[in-house]
């Protein structure tokens, strides 16, 4: 991978001015790598670091600081891997396994004496690789066929459209209604209600049936007559057949020639 990329274009990713280089005891175990085991008051050489990229391959570069000469150098095509690894005990320090020309390797210590030049440093190799990872999705997108249905927006055979412009709709200015669906009346000039219809005639009803004040006296003096006649003249059917007699003979009498 690091040979098809040498022929492309060499961008900079980050420049530090000062790194410092340790040489490190090898790994005896998978423990983690601590810091503190290295001799970090006496590193072995100071440099300045310059991190490019050729293709998808970053190239970790360890150069001195006045005449640019090469002093090492890791290819990273990966990240995390194992070509820069982070130490357990700080953020400052880091793994590297540089490679000569030959293709022999070798792990060095790197540290940074300001915590922000280390932080630079992750987040260069973090860019690039997530760009990489971002490339390799869109050429598997271009290589792999389009199995998804496509949307037809187009207007099929014989089928129209009918636009209508400058016409707008006029606003219904119709008075509103109440939540019954009658409308509500105006009120009186006035600026007085008049009642409810049912309320005055059930009013009118009410005062037809009391009667006046004054003739409640009299109805009850022509009651008491009527039952003192009644009591008096009882009904008698002697009486009855008596007098329907006498005005018989009376007619007779009155024929009678004098």
């Amino acid at each position: 991978m690091a040979t098809e990329g040498q022929s492309e274009y060499e961008s900079i990713l980050c420049v530090k001015p000062e790194v410092n280089v340790y040489r490190i005891p090898p790994r005896a175990s998978n423990r983690a790598i601590r810091a503190a085991d290295w001799k970090l008051d006496a590193p072995d050489w100071t440099g300045r670091m310059r991190v490019t990229a050729r293709g998808k391959v970053a190239y970790v570069k360890l150069e001195d600081k006045i005449s640019g000469e090469l002093f090492a150098q890791a290819p990273v095509e990966e990240y995390p891997g194992i070509a820069v690894e982070t130490v357990s005990d700080s953020s400052r320090y880091f793994v590297l396994r540089i490679q000569d020309d030959n293709g022999r390797s070798a792990f060095i210590g790197i540290g940074f004496g300001d915590r922000g030049d280390a932080f630079d440093f992750n987040v260069a190799l973090q860019d690039h690789f997530k760009w990489v990872k971002q490339e390799d999705e869109f050429s598997k997108q271009a290589q792999a066929p389009d199995i998804t249905p496509k949307l037809d927006l187009g207007f099929k055979e014989g089928q129209t459209i009918t636009l209508n412009i400058g016409q707008s709709k006029k606003k219904d200015r119709s008075r509103p209604q109440s939540s019954g669906g009658f409308g509500l009346l105006p009120p009186p000039p006035g600026g007085k209600l008049a009642p409810p219809p049912s309320s005055r005639s059930t009013n009118h009803n009410t005062q037809q049936q009391q009667p006046p004040a004054g003739g409640s006296d009299t109805g009850c003096l022509l009651d008491l007559d009527s039952s003192n006649s009644n009591s008096a003249d009882p009904f008698n059917p002697t009486t009855t057949t008596t007098t329907a007699s006498s005005d018989l003979w009376g007619d007779f009498d009155s024929v009678t020639p004098k």
